[in-house]
């Protein structure tokens, strides 16, 4: 009886985590979504509203001005008021973002509203992995976190189906690219509804921060297998909570480790930018006409590089129970960066035409399969994982924000920049800085794997370089927590 009790409890509390993980995630979705369908709106877009390069890259990176102001308000917000009010007020924002978007009869009246879109892509992107990694037991977080990533490739592969769909079949009207966008309405309503009517508590670690124990303790119940894993993690959760308190910026950039913490986090969310994965998400259809094909035909196979991202997103959560996130990270950097050098060459030597363009596609795959697999899923775990509780919000805030000013950067000049210097350098470019990057990840990212929030913590504090990249013990913190909550309670 008491082994059918324990696995009906086991099946529960996974059946939970699984519950609040996927409709947090639909957060995820919507900012693949709305990323991933102006890869086939532009096209449409341009006739319509008679765009050149400088609006276009003004459209595309407005959203990005909008996430990167999202990304920092929410996650100050998010420790103000809870993550979850956060992501509530997030979801109606995206409602109203999505039909201004859609609706809107001119490029100036549009502006405004993709703004707006974009400051609750960037707030989700930055609420929901700190969120989910704060429910998440150690064991299950990094793939839990990683499932927001699968939803964001997701979205943005939908966004690519439909996309082909619609502009094949309704290929002769313009206005078709309001459709592609007035479609994200619909997951929008699924997180507001999710949040607010399918039990979704509140992140125990932010509850503990207020003081609100027993709450915490709740959160932890529905989430944990045993009541003993839920009492123990809440006992290490106050006391990093009572040594805490929270911190302004200056305040950081004063206290050596904490400054280390940001330093690094802003590093690993540009490193992940500087692989150049949005020129090529946001400009794939655009990059497959100028190498030879027809709008129709390079939005259907557009498809192979969203189905790609979704497949190697899935094998790199696999990955990630079996291997640490320092080497996952800088083999999918040396993928990249190899991709990148190929994808000049072929751009050099080939004559322009449908051979050169589908040699492209399969190159642009190959480098996915390395960004989605490695480095995308790596990064947003890492900003969910490594930051302090005193300055979680904050940090993740700060360097979401960061990601997408370099996102948008890149996004807005890729165009531009391609038109003077051409495909090639700019590619050459891509891998140079590639390159870079795998420097700065060798010599400074910790590995996370296998330690709990609070252990991380400390070993930042204590600057103990070696335990930092070394990945954690399989249960032996777990096991000293459980002795400790026995004996307080004894005594």
């Amino acid at each position: 009886m008491g082994k059918a009790n324990n696995n009906r409890k086991n099946t529960s509390y996974q059946c939970f985590l699984q519950k609040v993980t996927w409709i947090c995630s639909l957060g995820g979705l919507l900012f693949g979504y709305d990323t991933g369908v102006i890869n086939g709106a532009l096209p449409f877009m341009k006739k319509e509203l008679e765009l050149n390069e400088f609006t276009i890259g003004l459209i595309t990176s407005s959203l990005l001005i909008g996430a990167a102001l999202g990304a920092f308000i929410c996650g100050k917000l998010s420790d103000r008021i809870g993550r979850k009010r956060t992501l509530i007020i997030l979801s109606v924002i995206f409602i109203i973002g999505t039909i201004g978007s859609s609706v809107m009869p001119s490029f100036r009246s549009m502006l405004p509203f993709r703004l707006l879109l974009g400051i609750a892509v960037g707030g989700a992107s930055a609420v929901v992995p700190v969120f989910v990694a704060e429910l998440s037991p150690a064991k299950r977080r990094g793939q839990l976190v990683t499932q927001n990533e699968l939803m964001i490739v997701t979205g943005q592969l939908l966004a690519y189906i439909i996309n082909a769909i619609l502009g094949n079949v309704w290929s002769d009207h313009v206005w078709i690219w309001r459709g592609m966008m007035l479609l994200a309405v619909v997951p929008s309503v699924g997180l507001l509804l999710g949040l607010l009517f399918a039990g979704v508590p509140e992140s125990p670690r932010w509850l503990a921060s207020q003081g609100r124990h027993e709450q915490a303790l709740d959160a932890l119940r529905k989430s944990r297998k045993t009541e003993m894993d839920a009492m123990a993690e809440l006992e290490e959760v106050q006391k990093t909570a009572r040594d805490d308190e929270q911190l302004k910026l200056m305040d950081v950039m004063r206290e050596p480790w904490l400054r280390r913490c940001l330093f690094i986090g802003i590093g690993v969310a540009m490193c992940n930018q500087l692989a150049g994965v949005n020129s090529i998400m946001y400009y794939g259809t655009n990059i497959l006409i100028e190498h030879g094909l027809m709008t129709n035909v390079a939005l259907t196979a557009n498809i192979a590089n969203g189905a790609i991202s979704v497949l190697a997103t899935v094998l790199g959560m696999f990955l990630l129970g079996r291997i640490g996130r320092r080497p996952m990270l800088l083999s999918g950097q040396l993928g990249t960066v190899l991709a990148h050098v190929a994808i000049g060459t072929c751009s050099l030597v080939m004559e322009k035409g449908k051979t050169r363009a589908f040699v492209v596609l399969s190159l642009t795959v190959t480098f996915l399969l390395f960004q989605q697999c490695g480095i995308s899923p790596i990064t947003w775990l890492m900003q969910s994982e490594m930051f302090p509780l005193r300055i979680r919000g904050l940090a993740m805030g700060l360097s979401t924000s960061i990601l997408w000013m370099v996102n948008c950067v890149l996004t807005f000049g890729f165009p531009i920049v391609v038109s003077w210097v051409g495909m090639t350098a700019t590619f050459y470019t891509f891998a140079l800085i590639g390159c870079c990057a795998m420097l700065f990840v060798f010599l400074f990212m910790p590995e996370t794997r296998r330690k709990t929030l609070e252990e991380l913590e400390r070993q930042f504090q204590s600057e103990d370089i070696k335990a930092l990249k070394k990945p954690g013990g399989s249960g032996n913190f777990k096991a000293v927590s459980d002795v400790r909550a026995v004996v307080e309670r004894n005594e």
